[in-house]
């Protein structure tokens, strides 16, 4: 009894030493599976043209920056007279908001300057009727006839004519003021361009609402015939860097393809990096000084903007302290 007793005892735990280990070379071999073994990556990276460089992740602009096109307020697109690779001159049309709104309210107050010119009309001539009654009486000259009092109210009556007939001529400019108000509101209404430049892209079209803060921008304007790099310097590098520092850019996906860069500025404030890649490893809370070089657009292969390119700057070692 005592022997089968400890057969079960010590058989189920063979038995559960054997179906861990069993378990747990069933999921090795699962994840080899999954997991083939890492191999050389697919593009070579690019190698470092100085011997001390920083490296950095830059992203194509037009030159001057990319303009982000907005509108002063939300409304109906009613036409859009642009596409992508147009090129414009400063102030030419982009396209319309719908401005019927704006549009009745200007006839309405064409109607109310109609209105004031009559009322205009209508008191010069009590003023006329009203001086011409006094200009009689004060023409008497037996003071007899004429008593001080409907003297007195004559010329009275005279002095409110006048105001009425002024504060007419008033209502008449402040119409007209109001006019000329809503004319530059329905001129604002028609998004223009700030500057000469390429179409890069358009995200609104005819019967779209256009808001004041969208995610993305309505049009996106830019000079692409000359570009420039924004290249984001980890903050840890940033003591590193110095003006005038050379640089080289690479193409993302193709090392071969490179091109020298001309430094413009760096932007003296140090932002939280925003060309997140969506690596697990990526740390979110990095911040990155921006620095800007100027390049030469090649003819082949051609380059668009947003692209990513890797920067290599000039910059020696951080001075190492004893």
């Amino acid at each position: 009894m005592n022997f089968l007793s400890k057969l079960l005892r010590y058989g189920s735990i063979a038995a559960a030493i054997f179906g861990l280990v069993a378990i747990i070379l069933v999921s090795r071999t699962q994840a080899e599976r999954q997991m083939p073994p890492a191999g050389d990556p697919p593009v070579s990276p690019p190698a470092k043209p100085y011997p001390q460089a920083v490296a950095a992740t830059g992203i194509l602009e037009a030159l001057s920056e990319n303009v982000a096109i907005g509108v002063p307020l939300s409304g109906l697109v009613s036409e859009v007279t642009v596409k992508v690779n147009d090129v414009v001159k400063k102030d030419q049309v982009l396209f319309k908001l719908d401005h019927r709104d704006l549009q009745a309210d200007f006839l309405s107050t064409q109607a109310q300057q109609e209105i004031h010119r009559a009322q205009i009309t209508v008191n010069q001539a009590q003023l006329a009727k009203l001086q011409s009654q006094l200009a009689r009486l004060t023409a008497v000259t037996d003071t007899r006839a004429v008593s001080q009092d409907d003297l007195e109210n004559r010329q009275q009556d005279v002095l409110v004519a006048q105001a009425q007939l002024t504060a007419a001529r008033a209502q008449l400019t402040a119409s007209e003021i109001s006019l000329q108000r809503i004319t530059l509101l329905i001129e604002r209404l028609t998004i223009r361009a700030p500057r000469d430049g390429s179409i890069i892209q358009v995200n609104v079209r005819a019967g779209e609402f256009a808001a004041t803060s969208p995610k993305n921008p309505a049009i996106l304007l830019g000079d692409t015939e000359k570009l420039q790099v924004r290249a984001d310097i980890d903050e840890q590098n940033a003591a590193r860097i110095r003006q005038g520092q050379p640089a080289y850019g690479y193409l993302k996906g193709d090392p071969k393809i490179t091109f020298p860069l001309t430094f413009i500025r760096i932007e003296p404030y140090v932002i939280p990096k925003t060309s997140l890649t969506g690596a697990s490893t990526e740390r979110v809370d990095t911040r990155v000084l921006q620095v800007i070089y100027s390049l030469t657009r090649p003819t082949d292969p051609p380059l668009y903007v947003g692209q990513q390119v890797d920067v290599f700057i000039e910059a020696p070692d951080r001075i190492k302290t004893p």
